[in-house]
Formats: C-alpha cells, structure tokens, sequence
C-alpha cells in the first residue's frame, strides 16, 4: 500500500496496542514503525528487474521481522527509559505494526515475500489497490479521535473503530474477488474463449469497478466489470502477445525473473528494436507501469541485454472515464 496508508495503519496498531499505557508515544512509534520495511527500495539491486523483484522480500518477511524487532524495541528504550516496565507491550507493538504492514501489501497485487527465506513466493492476493481511500480514511479518523480524545475512552473507541472498518472492508474487497473472478470465468466459457490464468483486481481508488485479465498463451483477454452493471456477463477485447520474441533469451534471468514474479501475467512486444515484457497486473492498456527492455532484435534470435525499465505514460485523463464505467456500462476505455 502507499506510504500514508502504512504510517496510519502503524500510528493505529501502535495506539491499540500501547496507547492507553504510553500515551501518544504509541501511535509515533507505531507510525516510524509502519515506514520502515519499505525502505528498502532505497537499496540498489544491480539492474531494473532487480529492483522490481527483490523489492518486498527479505524487507517483508515476517521471520525477518520477529528478528528485527528486540533491536526496535532497544532503540525505543533508549528514547523513552521511563517505559521500561512495558518492554513485552512494546515488543507487541513492534510486531504488530511491522507484520500488519507486510500481510496488509500481500492483498495487494505487487507480490510481499512473507515467507521469506523459507519461501520467496510472492504472495499478491490483488484485493484492493494500492492507494484505496475507503480502506485509509476509517484509519486516519480513528487515530485523530485517539489523539483528540486521549484521556477518554472514546479515543481507544474511536481507534478501534477504524481498525474494525478497515479490516471489513480488506474482507469485503476479497469476497467481492472471488465473486467477479467467477463471473468473469463463466463468461469467458461462454463465449467460447480459453485461458490459463485469470486475475480479477480493483481499478484505482476504489472496489466498485473490476478489471479482469485472462492470459493465454499468445494474446491475453481484458474486460471491466462494476457492481452496478445490471448484466452478469463481462464483455472482453482481445490483445496479442508475441511471446514468440524470447526465443533464445528464455535462459536470461530477467525473462526468468519477470515470468516468476508476475506469475504468467505478462505480454511480449517488439517495441522499435527490443523485446519488451510488460507486468499486465499494474496498469490500464497500453500503459502498464513495469514495462521492461529485456532483449534487442537479432537474427535469428533476440540477444540478451541488461533490462532496463521503460518510461512510464500516465495517461490521467482516463480516471473520469474510470468513474463514469463504475456507473455505465456503455463507457469504453
């Protein structure tokens, strides 16, 4: 999730946990706590898939995490030795905040290595977007009524409240998932169409509007579904793939990296004179996010290069149509 997100999710761990002992220390600490394991975007990783990839790993794994914390717990101590008597709360605290954050990224669709190093599977349920309003704004009220109302109870309430709200809505956005995958599944069957995987994941800022994405072999299927549609069936447009360009590049660890971590959703394109490989799980058509330089045309066979991330196009014009197609089924995009 974004940076917001995580420092008012901490700020709100933090506050249920230490918050009536401590006082605002709680939810401060909870808030530097909730930053931290996103860090490591900072650390350089040789190369762009590099980068893409390791990112949530080691630095989201909740073994990682367990070791990291009396080292934590130390340092705040050291800051507030007046606290020393809840050392184990804090320990809590610590925990809570830093493994909330890492389970809370795993819903989303970018891939968060928990399991780390025991398994480098990158779990992504893809269940709510990256930046969701409706999941940050029952947190963020909550922890200023904790701290508007500090030495009452409503603020532990209040607190507690928004937690409440946005642990329903991270339920909520998962049964809503499995609803629209299955939809999409049956009408897929019925109109004759094949697949080998499908994903169905939230548009931008909200939970109302689904895109789903079904991978084949040489093309990959796209379609949008609201929950206000009044017809059960998601309408798809079919675009090409030329996986055929990794011939003789399927060894190069990029291709190897990308087709792993994207987890077969990923398309293939001659871009000028190189071989691109776009994550389709992060994106609208044509403009995805990862989009990587991973070979140069040759003959008879693409050549491998270092990859490199192309430049993203932000097409920002197309959010109203995403607001208008929540509400309209005849909206094209």
């Amino acid at each position: 999730m974004d940076s917001l997100t995580q420092i008012t999710l901490g700020a709100a761990v933090g506050e249920a946990v230490l918050g009536r002992k401590v006082g605002a220390r709680a939810p401060l600490w909870g808030a530097i706590c909730g930053t931290l394991p996103d860090l490591d975007v900072f650390i350089p990783m040789g190369e762009a898939v590099a980068n893409f990839t390791y990112h949530r790993s080691f630095s989201h794994s909740l073994i990682v995490l367990a070791v990291l914390t009396p080292l934590l717990v130390w340092l705040i101590l050291r800051f507030h030795p007046q606290t020393a008597d809840h050392k184990r709360r804090w320990a809590l605290l610590v925990y809570a905040v830093l493994a909330t954050h890492a389970l809370l990224d795993s819903f989303t669709v970018y891939g968060t290595q928990i399991f780390w190093p025991l398994s480098d599977y990158p779990v992504s349920i893809g269940s709510v977007f990256i930046i969701d309003p409706a999941y940050t704004l029952p947190l963020l009220i909550g922890v200023i009524g904790a701290l508007v109302w500090r030495h009452r109870p409503m603020g532990f309430r209040a607190n507690l409240l928004g937690l409440t709200l946005s642990s329903a809505y991270l339920a909520w956005g998962f049964g809503t998932q499995l609803y629209v995958e299955n939809l999409a599944a049956r009408s897929l069957q019925a109109q004759g169409n094949s697949y080998q995987k499908l994903l169905g994941q939230p548009t931008p800022f909200n939970s109302l509007l689904w895109r789903i994405v079904a991978v084949s072999d040489d093309h990959y299927d796209v379609g949008y579904y609201s929950l206000i549609d009044a017809s059960d069936r998601v309408r798809f447009r079919r675009i090409e793939s030329s996986p055929h360009l990794l011939s003789g590049i399927e060894g190069h660890w990029p291709v190897q990296r990308l087709r792993w971590f994207t987890q077969g959703f990923y398309s293939v394109e001659r871009v000028e004179n190189a071989v691109v490989m776009s994550d389709l799980r992060m994106g609208v058509e044509p403009n995805y996010v990862f989009r990587f330089k991973v070979g140069e045309i040759a003959n008879p066979h693409a050549l491998p290069v270092n990859s490199t991330l192309l430049p993203v196009k932000r097409d920002w014009d197309r959010l109203p149509q995403v607001w208008a197609r929540i509400w309209r089924d005849d909206v094209r995009f």
